[in-house]
């Protein structure tokens, strides 16, 4: 990920329960559309307005990137976020330029474009219009509700360009979620987001992502995502196992030791040789995913709404592959 010119603006804290303990960032971007190397991933072009995120995800990948401003990847990326205030005005010059070409721009390949500090900012809705008059294609990534806030300016921008939406949601259990994403919405909620994002026309799909092992990778756990998926018309299905960095992994496995002690040598059996889980347990995954998808009928598109993505199954020859599903997962 590219290190962006970020110039801090001003530091604010709001006494509101929703925003206490949380400290923002404002910042003034030079540039909002970021350039994302390697053929293998599924998009080239990014906006995240974001930098750290309040959902305090125990896997993230994108803590690494709060040691980039010099704070750390633990409760700093969880309570220090940063704002880039000016991101809309910035994407509307950006896509004037002659030298745009008006490719795909992904968001939610770092951290959530609908966390908490949207509620109050509100850059996602300048964003989409944006996009929308310049007839810019893209698609959001989130475990945040909100996004349905913006689900008329959504269907607008539908109506002129390729438009695709995902809900990452890795479990329905309420011990995993509470101790796993605590400052995510109900996975429930967002299974009704998937719902009426597909009953508006807008393609969403279910990215069962983070899987943890021995957490929410249990067949049973697996298979309520997957039939409450295909009852919200998810226009895909597609699950991705957890992988560990470095500055991740530490912190990961200190929230494991805390929550989950018993898991810890099954995680550093799995993980000893690198970030990702050995390519059988990958292949696993995802045969099991596809026959439990198979078992409950198959994907049950709602009128108008088209498949966006195919089902992939991971293994060795897909590893960068992977890496791009899960950054833009989470």
């Amino acid at each position: 990920m590219e290190r962006e010119q970020l110039f801090e603006v001003a530091r604010r804290t709001f006494d509101t329960p929703e925003f206490r303990g949380i400290e923002f960032i404002e910042v003034e971007a030079k540039s909002v559309i970021n350039h994302v190397p390697g053929k293998f991933l599924p998009f080239k072009w990014t906006i995240n307005p974001y930098r750290g995120c309040s959902h305090s995800c125990s896997y993230c990948f994108a803590r690494v990137t709060q040691t980039y401003m010099d704070m750390n990847a633990g409760r700093d990326f969880e309570s220090k976020i940063v704002v880039k205030i000016n991101a809309p005005d910035v994407l509307r010059r950006q896509l004037a330029r002659k030298t745009w070409k008006g490719e795909h721009i992904a968001m939610g390949t770092a951290t959530d474009p609908y966390q908490r500090a949207e509620g109050r900012y509100k850059l996602m809705p300048r964003i989409i219009r944006a996009l929308t008059d310049y007839r810019n294609p893209f698609s959001i990534l989130t475990k945040g509700t909100l996004i349905l806030r913006d689900l008329d300016l959504l269907v607008d921008a539908a109506g002129i360009t390729d438009v695709g939406t995902a809900l990452s949601i890795a479990t329905l259990d309420e011990e995993a979620w509470r101790k796993c994403e605590p400052g995510t919405p109900h996975p429930r909620k967002r299974m009704q987001a998937v719902a009426a994002l597909n009953d508006a026309g807008i393609p969403c799909g279910v990215m069962v992502a983070a899987v943890l092992p021995g957490i929410s990778d249990d067949r049973a756990k697996l298979q309520d995502v997957v039939r409450a998926a295909i009852d919200a018309g998810a226009t895909h299905i597609s699950p991705i196992l957890l992988h560990l960095r470095p500055v991740v992994k530490e912190e990961y496995m200190g929230w494991l030791r805390d929550e989950f002690p018993e898991l810890v040598p099954r995680h550093e059996a799995m993980y000893a040789r690198g970030a990702y889980a050995p390519a059988a347990d990958r292949k696993a995954l995802s045969a099991m995913v596809a026959d439990l998808v198979r078992e409950e009928g198959g994907l049950r598109l709602k009128p108008g709404v088209a498949p966006r993505f195919s089902h992939r199954r991971a293994g060795p020859e897909h590893s960068s592959r992977d890496e791009g599903q899960q950054l833009s997962l989470l």
